[in-house]
């Protein structure tokens, strides 16, 4: 096991460097100057502009650029500072926690509603409860995220806090704790609910036609023995798989849902990064993207082992 994990960490090196190279060759090629960028309309020194754009090694060719970042992150752990002069990290620190909270919620809400509903159709296939469960679905699919976080905004957050007299979902900010963190939460996870459930019901009824299944059913197991110990058991795998990978995409998805309930997280600090061309703070929040991105897959992978005992990692 422990030869396993340390071959997958030393893997996932090409993609972590291949991901941040990408991302800082994008911002590299973005039209404008980043320096002119911190003034504004107002006049430079340019003796000013000379120091900044040699301090930062703007003048130096992309592939010097990114070697300069690269060595800090790994000789020292130094993620660089903003053209401002803010350690990266010190800018990301309460930011990136917001997030992975924002994430974490959503991922929960994803999981337990996606699989319920998910066995809960695949329980009763060819039902009236299973057709309104995958309408809702595709509804829940179709409808944009701008869209759906402004109209839960208002009935969840405005509208029944005004008839009940009691602030059930916040609607901004994220100074209540969880609580601030629930309805934000669904609506960015909305889509990926909507795909868990309708994974999950498929890889159950396949799961369900299974000949163990009969086997287990003929012996006399009873059918939430049958559907629990052995049917869910094992359609797992595919529900962890994509849970394990969609973590990454609430955390850099964020941007839309942190604006609409405005949450302090990374999603606005990416989009001015990128707005300002201020490369540390973009490769920053993608480096750490990408390390979640693989914690995840390889926690999801050790988990094949837990689902189905005939999995080895030799």
């Amino acid at each position: 096991m422990g030869r396993y994990i340390l071959r997958r960490l030393i893997q996932a090196l090409p993609v972590l460097l291949g991901a941040t190279f990408f991302i800082f060759a994008i911002v590299f090629a973005l039209p404008g100057d980043p320096v002119a960028a911190l003034a504004g309309d107002k006049r430079q020194d340019p003796n000013i502009v000379a120091i900044i754009r040699e301090q930062y090694h703007l003048n130096d060719p992309l592939l010097v650029q990114y070697w300069h970042y690269i060595k800090g992150i790994v000789l020292e752990g130094d993620f660089g500072q903003t053209f401002a002069g803010v350690p990266v990290t010190q800018l990301l620190a309460g930011k990136l926690q917001v997030t992975l909270n924002l994430a974490l919620v959503a991922l929960t809400l994803e999981a337990i509603i996606g699989v319920l509903l998910g066995l809960w159709a695949a329980l009763r296939r060819g039902r009236a409860t299973d057709t309104a469960i995958l309408a809702s679905t595709l509804l829940l699919i179709s409808i944009p995220t701008l869209v759906s976080g402004f109209v839960l905004q208002l009935w969840l957050g405005v509208w029944l806090k005004h008839v009940t007299g009691t602030e059930f979902f916040p609607i901004s900010g994220a100074t209540q704790g969880l609580k601030s963190y629930l309805l934000p939460g669904f609506v960015l996870a909305g889509v990926s609910i909507a795909y868990l459930t309708r994974l999950t019901r498929t890889s159950l009824v396949e799961t369900l036609r299974s000949d163990y299944i009969r086997t287990a059913t003929a012996k006399g197991l009873s059918r939430r023995r049958v559907i629990g110990r052995h049917g869910l058991r094992n359609a797992l795998i595919p529900m962890v798989t994509y849970l394990g990978a969609d973590l990454g995409n609430l955390m850099g998805g964020a941007v839309i849902t942190e604006t609409i309930f405005n949450l302090p997280g990374i999603g606005l600090q990416l989009y001015n990064g990128v707005y300002l061309r201020e490369q540390p703070i973009v490769v920053g929040i993608v480096t750490v993207l990408v390390l979640v991105y693989i914690l995840a897959n390889l926690v999801v992978d050790l988990m094949y082992a837990v689902l189905d005992p005939r999995i080895r990692y030799e």
